[in-house]
């Protein structure tokens, strides 16, 4: 442990030191690379595309996030009051090692430090634009929320709760794979496929007293081992036009059980999957953005387990952000005013009793208006209403929630 807060100083350290200098070096030696984050490309672009702070020919070039917001909550007329929480606080280290050869990392703090985690931390070998072998921590291009999650590319300070309570954003796992692009006048064909350690039986046994694919992330050896002794496969297809927007299939599958030790057969192996749908375009010239995702989860369950652990698991989100004021403002040449809307629904338990034949609840949905200020691509500060309401298993009266949050994300 001390030696992992000394490390965690020494980078803040150099990234504190590179950042005053840049700020008072007259000479041009520290440049920074801006990256308008907004801007529409691949969802499997955003791990590079991000804004960074170089040191002259100092291999490494720094870049991060932060934001934070408050938060006041109403669960059926009842109130724990209001709330401060400062969410993330997140450093990029990236690195041309020679040519064609890359690395980059993600380190990111969540609530302070109640949680530090390495969600990226990859090398990538280019043989060719359609083969570039990546090797490491990487993020599984399941959706697109999971690669292009960062908070100053949002106007919304929560994440879809697709993201989190159906396919858990950000999931990362170590393995290996290959991705690649392919450009056609207008059109770019991306993909990207990968072997990785998986999720664990944490899925089914929980505390949540459901399945859960957020809760089988949870195992602290999953960076060092595999609990079935199989790698869990992930695929993705996208397709861009630059007029149209963009479209991406992925698949996502593998056995969670320790269904096998020391030679000795426990179990029949139980597998995971998920299908995904996701979406993105502008239209009338960038003033109003769509971006929507869907996923389906298939879940193999122990004949033992009863129906509050559902087999099927399906989610999805639309926004819909629409760009009111764009001018000078402030002093900021490139302002921006956004009002938008998200709509999403989260069902746990898909089916039907199989004594009465009812339909199973255990179902969210949600809408979020949202007001943002952008005054740089890279920096926005919203505010966002959110009315969810929450179905048990067995259908009864709703939970209504209400949660008030104005916050701010930006690169650094």
């Amino acid at each position: 442990m001390y030696k992992f807060k000394t490390t965690i100083i020494f980078v803040l350290a150099i990234c504190l030191f590179t950042v005053v200098h840049a700020q008072s070096d007259s000479s041009g030696f520290f440049q920074r690379k801006w990256s308008d984050t907004t801007d529409k490309k691949l969802n499997m672009d955003a791990v590079y595309n991000r804004p960074f702070l170089t040191l002259g020919k100092f291999p490494v070039a720094i870049g991060g996030y932060l934001e934070a917001n408050t938060h006041y909550e109403v669960v059926d007329g009842v109130t724990n009051g209001f709330s401060f929480q400062a969410r993330r606080f997140t450093l990029f280290l990236s690195s041309s090692i020679a040519h064609k050869i890359r690395f980059f990392s993600e380190l990111e703090f969540e609530n302070g430090t109640k949680e530090i985690n390495i969600e990226f931390a990859a090398l990538d070998f280019e043989f060719h634009p359609l083969l570039i072998l990546r090797s490491g921590i990487v993020m599984n291009p399941i959706g697109a929320y999971n690669q292009n999650h960062d908070g100053p590319r949002w106007d919304f300070i929560e994440r879809p709760l697709v993201a989190t309570d159906i396919v858990p954003t950000t999931l990362s796992n170590v393995g290996f794979g290959v991705y690649g692009k392919y450009y056609v006048n207008k059109w770019v064909l991306g993909y990207e496929t990968y072997l990785t350690n998986g999720f664990d039986d944490r899925i089914v046994s929980n505390t949540l007293n459901r399945s859960s694919l957020s809760e089988g992330k949870i195992n602290p050896e999953r960076f060092s081992m595999s609990n079935s002794g199989l790698p869990m496969f992930t695929a993705k297809m996208a397709v861009r036009n630059r007029s149209l927007g963009e479209l991406g299939l992925s698949f996502m599958s593998g056995v969670y059980n320790k269904w096998q030790e020391d030679g000795l057969r426990l179990d029949q192996k139980r597998s995971a999957s998920v299908f995904a749908l996701d979406f993105n375009t502008s239209l009338f010239r960038k003033k109003l953005d769509i971006t929507g995702e869907f996923s389906k989860v298939l879940i193999s369950i122990p004949e033992t387990y009863d129906q509050t652990f559902g087999d099927q698991q399906a989610g999805g989100f639309l926004d819909l952000v629409c760009t009111m004021v764009e001018k000078p403002m402030l002093g900021w040449e490139k302002a921006k005013i956004n009002f938008g809307v998200r709509l999403e629904y989260v069902d746990f338990n898909q089916g039907k009793f199989k004594e009465t034949n009812g339909n199973i609840g255990d179902h969210v949905w949600a809408m979020v208006p949202s007001l943002a200020f952008r005054p740089m691509g890279t920096t926005v500060l919203r505010l966002n209403y959110r009315f969810i309401q929450e179905t048990d298993l067995l259908g009864n009266p709703p939970i209504v929630s209400g949660v008030l949050q104005f916050g701010f994300s930006s690169y650094f």
